[in-house]
């Protein structure tokens, strides 16, 4: 049984995302504040994180740069919950890591949609037959989720490391936004390339010499991305 923690301080929401949750089979742990979640998550290591952004004693975004810099926990699938409309703030919380967001008020069977995406494509990627892929500096170990950029690891989300899996067994290959979306998120939905967009930024940021002149991750204008047959190495 895979264990959620939601970090909530609006007793409402926990009690209705905890009960939707467990009808469709999760172990659900609550937290209402920063603190006592932080706490649960190095004790219990959850599976995924359902994180509310406005917390009483520390802004979700600040924990989710704490998560985010912590090797036990870096590459834990996070949901952000936001009460926040504006697309700049669902981007920032995209640009900090988190896999997904949702916006408030949402329905809960939504989340139990979200929460299954994100974790299927943890699983898919756990079940992935284990390769080593070497194009320019970049070496991506399928089987047990590492990313190497010139020797040095790089820490992935769940979700850049899906993107850049799907790349580079692929390169040369042009995948449309809505084929990124289906294949990385699972579902698509109204507002989605805006996400798509933010996640591949991210991974720009982390694997491009110059994220601004990219040589890895070409933009195909007006249909999607790929990824460059120009940089060879050895798989």
């Amino acid at each position: 049984m895979e264990t959620i923690l939601v970090i909530d301080d609006e007793p409402s929401i926990i009690r209705l995302v905890r009960d939707y949750l467990e009808q469709a089979g999760y172990r659900v742990l609550t937290a209402s504040n920063a603190e006592t979640g932080l706490h649960s998550l190095r004790s219990e290591t959850p599976d995924l994180l359902v994180l509310d952004l406005g917390l009483p004693d520390q802004d979700g975004r600040d924990l989710t740069r704490l998560i985010r810099l912590d090797r036990q926990l870096s590459s834990l699938p996070l949901i952000m919950l936001t009460a926040r409309v504006e697309d700049s703030d669902k981007i920032i919380g995209l640009e900090l890591g988190a896999d997904d967001y949702i916006t408030k008020p949402f329905n809960p069977r939504e989340v139990v949609a979200r929460v299954r995406a994100v974790l299927r494509r943890v699983e898919g990627g756990r079940n992935t037959i284990s390769r080593r892929i070497s194009i320019g500096d970049l070496t991506l170990d399928t089987g047990e989720h590492i990313l190497r950029l010139r020797g040095e690891s790089v820490e992935l989300t769940p979700t850049e490391f899906e993107l850049l899996s799907l790349f580079m067994e692929n390169p040369g290959h042009t995948y449309t936004r809505d084929e990124l979306l289906e294949k990385t998120l699972g579902y698509s939905y109204e507002g989605a390339g805006r996400t798509l967009d933010t996640h591949i930024r991210n991974l720009r940021q982390k694997i491009e010499p110059d994220p601004h002149q990219p040589i890895y991750i070409e933009t195909v204008h007006r249909i999607g991305y790929r990824f460059t047959r120009k940089l060879r190495g050895k798989q």
